[in-house]
Parts: C-alpha cells; sequence; structure tokens
C-alpha cells in the first residue's frame, strides 16, 4: 500500500503511528475510568477551545459545580455531594478531553509535516483517520448530552457509538502500520471469511459490553458461570431475547455479553485447529497470541462480573478488550497479506 514512500519515510511514519496508536489505547482506558467513576456528566458544556485549560481559581470551580448542579445527575443521584467531591469527577472528565485534544494535535501536526514532504495523495488513509477523530470528539458530547435533560446516566447506545468509533480509529492506526512492515509472502492460508468474521464478532462484542457498561449491568448477576440459580437470568422470559427491548434490559444484556465470549471462544478453537491441521506455520505466532488474550479476557470478564464490577477488574477487562482487537487484526492482517 505504501510502496511509494522511501525507506526513511516508512520509518518515520511507521514509529508515528505506533505512537498514536499507544495513545488512543491510553484514551479508550481513561474513557473506561471516566465511566466507572461515574465522571463523563461533570462538565456540562463542550468548551471545544475554553476547555483545553482547567479551572485556575475558586470563582471557576463554583462556576463548574453550579452548572453541575443544574443536571438530574446531581439533583437524582449526588444531590449530597461537596466541590471537593465534584473536583474528583471533573478532574476524570477533564483528562479525557484534554487527552482527546492532544491526540487531535498529535495527529494532525505530524500529518501535515509528512503531507509537506510525500504529498497528501500517499497519504489519504491517514485524513480519513483524522476526520474520525475529529468526528469522536463529536460523538463523545453526544452521547453527554443525552444525560443532560431528563436521565442520570448517558445514553448506553450513545455509549457504544462513542466506543466503537474509538476502536476503529485504534484499528485503523494499527491497520495501516502494519501495512508499513514487511512480511514475508505466503501461498496457504485461512479462508478470509473465518478472520473477518472472527473480528466481526469481537467489535459486536465490544459493542454489547459498552451496553453492559452504560446499564451498570455487570453489577447484577455477580455469579458465574451461571447467572444467580439458572444459566438465564431468573428475572425473565426466554421470548424476551427476541424483542428489541432486549438491549434495554441489564440482565438480558450481561447474559449476551456472557454468550457472545462463548462463541467467540468457540470459533477460536476452529481457526486454532485450522491452523495446526494445516501447519500454516506463519501464523502460529498470531493463533497462540490472539488464544492467550482471549484466555486473559475471559478471565478478567469472571472477575469482573464476580466483583460487582470493581473499577480495577473493569478497567483491566476493557484493556485486555485494547489487546484483543490487536492480536485479532494482527491475525487478519498475516492472513490476509503475509
Amino acid at each position: 500500500m505504501y510502496t511509494e514512500i522511501n525507506t526513511k519515510y516508512r520509518i518515520y511514519i511507521s514509529n508515528w503511528l505506533l505512537f498514536m496508536f499507544f495513545m488512543v489505547a491510553i484514551m479508550i482506558v481513561v474513557g473506561g475510568l471516566t465511566r466507572l467513576t461515574d465522571s463523563g456528566l461533570s462538565i456540562t458544556e463542550w468548551e471545544f477551545f475554553k476547555g483545553f485549560f482547567p479551572p485556575f481559581n475558586n470563582d471557576t470551580w463554583l462556576a463548574y459545580f453550579e452548572s453541575y448542579k443544574q443536571i438530574p445527575e446531581f439533583k437524582l443521584q449526588n444531590y449530597s455531594m461537596t466541590l471537593s467531591e465534584f473536583k474528583v469527577i471533573f478532574w476524570w472528565e477533564w483528562a479525557h478531553r484534554f487527552f482527546g485534544r492532544l491526540i487531535g494535535l498529535a495527529f494532525l501536526i505530524p500529518l501535515i509535516f509528512f503531507s509537506l514532504k510525500l504529498g497528501i495523495k500517499k497519504l489519504f488513509n491517514f485524513y480519513l483517520i483524522f476526520l474520525l477523530i475529529c468526528f469522536q470528539g463529536f460523538l463523545g458530547w453526544y452521547m453527554v448530552q443525552s444525560g443532560l435533560v431528563n436521565n442520570i446516566d448517558v445514553s448506553h447506545f450513545r455509549l457504544s457509538i462513542h466506543l466503537l468509533f474509538a476502536f476503529i480509529i485504534l484499528s485503523l492506526i494499527f491497520w495501516n502500520y502494519l501495512s508499513l512492515v514487511n512480511f514475508n509472502k505466503n501461498d496457504k492460508k485461512i479462508k478470509n471469511y473465518i478472520p473477518e468474521f472472527f473480528l466481526i464478532l469481537i467489535f459486536i462484542q465490544i459493542i454489547i459490553g459498552a451496553f453492559v457498561s452504560g446499564m451498570d449491568a455487570g453489577k447484577i448477576y455477580n455469579t458465574w458461570p451461571l447467572m444467580g440459580n439458572s444459566y438465564f437470568p431468573d428475572d425473565n422470559k426466554f421470548i424476551s431475547l427476541f424483542k428489541l427491548s432486549a438491549f434495554s434490559d441489564p440482565s438480558l444484556v450481561q447474559y449476551f455479553h456472557r454468550n457472545l465470549a462463548y462463541l467467540i471462544f468457540i470459533i477460536y478453537l476452529l481457526i486454532l485447529y485450522i491452523t495446526f491441521q494445516n501447519r500454516f506455520f506463519y501464523l502460529f505466532k498470531p493463533v497462540i497470541i490472539l488464544g492467550l488474550i482471549i484466555f486473559l479476557q475471559i478471565i478478567l470478564g469472571i472477575l469482573t462480573v464476580l466483583s460487582g464490577a470493581s473499577i480495577l477488574t473493569a478497567s483491566l477487562h476493557q484493556f485486555s478488550s485494547v489487546l484483543l482487537i490487536t492480536s485479532s487484526l494482527y491475525f487478519l492482517y498475516k492472513n490476509k497479506f503475509s
């Protein structure tokens, strides 16, 4: 894809993309912690430029706090909150937004430099990524708006879209990074629809995971492998699975999340069998890495459920989802182009 770019700039760009990958990965974790600490609604305005700097005096702090007092989250849930307690959740949300701005600048400035050196045409994919980064900022505010009027939490649907686009950006950065790295070519490969279907399942699982987070669904049915006393949640009927309202039901969303994890594991076993049965030696490493990450993700998922979605285990579970997407993309790329 980037054969027209000379070796020196390929190295520069690949290092830049690797740096951006880590920044976005950290951003996903910070975003998860912002949600887990219920901090996302602490800043009630977008403040695209003004919000670059935090409050420097007590009057500004009081103004932010007064704005927060006008929304349902404060009136119905945090009505006894003090200014000191407000500052804790404010810093999480401010850090999340500030880091998002840094990501935009860290992507735009080198992009301009490389465009001057190589031309815009060779870097078209990166302009698409930058547009998605800008759009992600809009999605973040669109998500926050859903919790400012009638609800004490943001919409779990908007939260899932915001998280999905974060992973899309991460994936595009990593995919382009892989495209800049030379791999040996092999003729034998797994049929592409299997790795691609597997990756789609991972993205769907991330969306369902955002539903779980957005509705605090991880705090109910804190048992495994059963949900309470049975495999299916006993506060629901099986027929409810086939209604659209199921995606707004915390217990059913947790049920979906658990069972999709089992399906992903089964398909991974199929991939593992095909790889070793056909002796696709060049895929041994990515498939083993993928298996280790899946195992880690499952263990962290179980611990998250058993702990009642404690902040530590839930944040580790979200971080491991970054590793899962990355290892899935690496496996897909090696199978597709190596």
